[in-house]
């Protein structure tokens, strides 16, 4: 697979997002499962795997580590930190807050090191900004874990294209990482995707594949388990949902004229946008994973990508991407 950069890194132009592998989403697998897809992604050449303390919470973190301890120097973890974590929650609300301070970005740091069991951390990111610290003073602490040789790069997640710059100013951040895809497309109106493109820094989408919808594989909401964090978002609301499958069948059809997947079409049309974007499409399957690597090597022209686009334009989309307590939390 052909690399692309994040900053000072190089990685692979597709990671892996392994959240799903134990938070989030049901039904879970056990952790072998996991370890094997991930050791799979490996020798598909994926060299970026994402994680963060809240999955889980915590246990992500250590799965991550273990899978790749025996592979350490061939990939790259991104790790990251800045929730208050209510534990005894549901998934989709334990998240209780956020915490910049720099004593908890050391202390974070601190833990995922020994989860991950590993002496650096490739990517670390501020998973959602906290308003009640300056973020030079966050990055700050991050910088000096850089410093230390605790870190590699870091980074940013869901913040604005303000906070991003002022960030930038502070310590070069290698990546910003937002949801992005074909039906959620903020960045590229919030100033994100071309601050980036202006100051060299990388984006990171997650959800490429709009939570597992534009997979085409999605089709109701009965398999869905009564805690999978999906069910608390409003395009997963019944109404919502059925009208978004209207749109999903579109994608679908595109794909058949073409030869490839829904999800080949829809990570290929992320990757066409930029060559400083990394998605890190999710999965628990070996064999999903072997479809959404092959995506790499989709070529979509101009037109195609036009086109698709606009097929799926987000204001066609029914329902927002979070509902109101998590939506707050992001942009800022």
């Amino acid at each position: 697979m052909k690399n692309r950069n994040l900053g000072s890194l190089s990685v692979s132009a597709l990671g892996l997002g392994c959240m799903g592998m134990s938070h989030g989403y049901s039904p879970s697998q056990d952790d072998s499962a996991s370890i094997d897809t991930i050791h799979r992604a490996v020798d598909l050449g994926v060299t970026l795997f994402d994680t963060a303390e809240v999955y889980g919470p915590y246990i992500n973190e250590s799965l991550v580590g273990k899978a790749l301890k025996p592979m350490r120097d061939k990939v790259k973890i991104a790790t990251k930190f800045g929730f208050r974590i209510d534990a005894s929650k549901p998934a989709g609300e334990m998240m209780v807050g956020t915490d910049g301070t720099p004593e908890n970005v050391r202390a974070v740091a601190e833990a995922s090191l020994k989860r991950l069991d590993t002496d650096v951390i490739d990517l670390f990111y501020q998973h959602r900004v906290d308003p009640a610290v300056p973020i030079e003073d966050t990055v700050g602490a991050m910088a000096d874990l850089v410093s230390q040789g605790k870190v590699k790069a870091i980074g940013l997640s869901e913040a604005s294209a303000d906070t991003l710059r002022r960030a930038h100013a502070t310590h070069p951040i290698a990546a910003i990482q937002s949801e992005y895809s074909l039906w959620s497309r903020d960045v590229e109106q919030n100033g994100v995707l071309d601050s980036c493109r202006e100051l060299g820094i990388g984006f990171v989408p997650f959800s490429p594949l709009g939570r597992g919808t534009l997979t085409g594989g999605l089709k109701k909401l009965d398999g869905l388990a009564a805690d999978d964090f999906r069910r608390t978002l409003p395009r997963f609301q019944a109404e919502n949902f059925d009208a978004n499958l209207a749109l999903v069948q579109l994608l679908e059809d595109m794909a058949a004229e073409k030869g490839v997947t829904a999800a080949q079409l829809a990570l290929a049309w992320v990757l066409a946008q930029g060559d400083f974007i990394v998605p890190i499409p999710g999965t628990t399957k070996i064999a999903n994973l072997e479809k959404n690597v092959a995506a790499a090597d989709v070529i979509l022209i101009k037109t195609e990508a036009d086109t698709l686009g606009e097929l799926l334009s987000p204001a066609k989309v029914a329902g927002g991407r979070y509902p109101e307590r998590l939506a707050k939390m992001a942009g800022r």
